[in-house]
């Protein structure tokens, strides 16, 4: 049974970081890719980075780039998200994916590509 397990959410004040954890268990992800989607009150589940098995990243929208890296350690099954620099809009449920195969870049977006979701962990924003 496939379980992805997120960790290292919680309450920062703007301005302050966070570092995600997904770890899986079950199978490897290693040639696969892992990504992470937030969702806050009120709005659609929203992509913010993926990872391929090849190490290849990719990234949401402006509001994210540059402050989130996404990086995995295939060691322990597990990918992480580094946020900085965190806004009071950054305030979601984060959760934590992992998917089949070798997708191309451009499906790494769309929540359908991905398989296995973990049940998310809360990270709040606010001073």
């Amino acid at each position: 049974q496939v379980q992805l397990v997120e960790s290292g959410g919680g309450w920062v004040q703007p301005g302050g970081s966070l570092r995600l954890s997904c770890t899986a268990s079950g199978r490897s992800f290693n040639s696969n890719p892992m990504a992470w989607f937030r969702q806050a009150p009120g709005k659609e589940r929203e992509f913010v980075a993926a990872i391929k098995g090849s190490g290849g990243a990719t990234y949401g929208g402006d509001s994210v780039r540059g402050r989130f890296t996404i990086s995995r350690d295939k060691g322990k099954n597990t990918a992480y998200l580094q946020m900085n620099s965190l806004r009071p809009e950054d305030t979601a449920i984060y959760y934590c994916a992992a998917g089949l195969g070798s997708p191309i870049t451009s499906s790494l977006w769309s929540a359908s590509t991905y398989t296995f979701w973990g049940q998310g962990t809360q990270v709040t924003v606010s001073s």
